[in-house]
């Protein structure tokens, strides 16, 4: 990732990561054996808890297609809405507002909270 790198590493535990494994969904976008992309949907809470792009493949429509499909597991989940925060000024901000994403507010960090009907 170029960007939106994880400030504090201890916020993704094993736990976390196991949490996931056994309750959600990863979607993964694989070409010519190599994870290109992949994005999760967080169904205890409604938030998009993933979105990355491997760097040499940007600018393919990867996110694009990612994006809704963690949607959709929020969806399932009985979600009217998506949230998900991304750190002002970026790419990632400016893909979030091309794509219906509204801005509700922002975190003490400085954090752009976003939200969609999904």
């Amino acid at each position: 990732m170029r960007e939106n790198r994880l400030g504090d590493p201890r916020k993704v535990t094993h736990a976390l990561c196991e949490w996931f494994i056994e309750n959600s969904v990863f979607w993964l976008w694989e070409e010519n054996d190599r994870v290109q992309g992949f994005s999760a949907g967080d169904p205890r809470d409604g938030t998009i808890f993933a979105l990355f792009i491997d760097p040499a493949y940007e600018g393919r429509g990867i996110a694009r297609k990612l994006l809704p499909l963690a949607c959709e597991t929020l969806k399932a989940a009985g979600y009217r809405t998506a949230t998900l925060t991304t750190e002002a000024s970026t790419r990632a901000e400016k893909f979030y507002r091309l794509n219906g994403w509204t801005e509700v507010g922002r975190q003490n960090d400085g954090q752009i909270i976003f939200r969609k009907e999904i």
